[in-house]
């Protein structure tokens, strides 16, 4: 049976429920970057393994390892296009004349 579909987004981004960093603090936005980072490889280690069961003739079948590579995939390009937009932004405050 497959797993349910989640948001990758809002599951990505958002801090989990008892970090320590509080809004606010020093550390804050380390962290956040911490946890999208990790889900991102999460979800590609999820993908190797389900590649992985499928080749060596485990119980996978092949719609759910195409769905956990394309989800791995999504979520990749997800965070590179983030990825860009901070970049962006910075570039651009970098730009201002003080």
């Amino acid at each position: 049976m497959m797993p349910p579909i989640s948001p990758i987004a809002i599951n990505s981004i958002t801090p989990a429920a008892g970090s320590t960093a509080a809004a606010g603090k020093p550390g804050e936005f380390a962290g956040m970057l911490s946890n999208a980072i990790e889900a991102i490889d999460q979800q590609k280690a999820a993908a190797n393994q389900a590649i992985q069961s499928m080749l060596t003739g485990g119980n996978e079948e092949l719609h759910t390892v195409a769905l956990a590579t394309t989800r791995a995939d999504l979520t990749f390009e997800l965070g590179l296009q983030v990825r860009n937009k901070v970049l962006s932004a910075y570039q651009e405050v970098m730009r201002m004349q003080m």
